[in-house]
């Protein structure tokens, strides 16, 4: 069977991950969460004290991340690792979120992040989440996806996650996070934040993660009877 690419792209806390990973796990084909990606660089860069806005200790940095992922039994998901360390629960914790929209908006940083993505889905047969896939990193992808929902159901759903994982965070202070990084997402000059001309859109404020994930799953199956 032919194998494709599926893209989901979208607004945080849209529930794109978990979509994608479901979908990645009924096809047998590979899951690469790139948000976590970016989220793998702010830890690096917050750890080692990096300037943003300085070219070139961003590009120094750059060149020492390695990140790569790995299945964790235990959970039935891929872990991230930076420089050969599980980061899986470190970099998911708040204090990444509200620099992740910041770290992910630096060209040499997407440029570095973006050429990852693409080694990795080279032969096709990949489910990837972000903010740009459908648009910009894989603009040929056979079925893309734009995800999105009602803002106090996405900060609900992100409260949720960091109360799961012990960490008790104000649904105000979520609300203004999502709000700002929708902001920077959207307004970046490299790889903004965009839902691509033939991308289908998904609003996922009252479905159920079945739901999200058949829908994807009927696109991909309509996508291969075309081909």
């Amino acid at each position: 069977m032919k194998k494709v690419i599926i893209a989901l792209d979208g607004h945080s806390s849209c529930g794109k991950s978990t979509t994608a990973k479901r979908v990645a796990a009924k096809l047998g084909y590979a899951f690469i969460d790139t948000g976590a990606m970016y989220r793998a660089v702010s830890l690096y860069f917050h750890e080692n004290h990096v300037t943003l806005t300085n070219p070139k200790e961003v590009e120094k940095a750059l060149a020492d991340i390695h990140i790569s992922f790995q299945f964790n039994e235990h959970r039935g998901a891929s872990d991230v690792y930076l420089n050969g360390l599980n980061v899986e629960e470190e970099i998911r914790k708040m204090y990444i979120s509200e620099m992740v929209s910041e770290t992910s908006a630096i060209t040499l940083v997407r440029k570095a992040m973006v050429a990852q993505q693409q080694q990795m889905a080279k032969h096709r047969g990949v489910v990837m989440d972000g903010r740009d896939i459908g648009s910009k990193v894989f603009p040929d992808a056979e079925v893309k996806v734009f995800m999105t929902a009602d803002p106090v159901i996405r900060a609900e759903r992100r409260q949720k996650e960091l109360l799961d994982k012990g960490e008790l965070v104000d649904l105000d202070e979520i609300i203004d996070n999502l709000k700002k990084r929708d902001i920077l997402d959207s307004t970046r000059a490299e790889g903004p934040l965009v839902q691509a001309e033939d991308a289908v859109l998904m609003d996922t404020s009252f479905m159920t993660l079945e739901e999200q994930v058949n829908f994807v799953l009927q696109l991909h199956q309509n996508v291969l009877e075309r081909l």
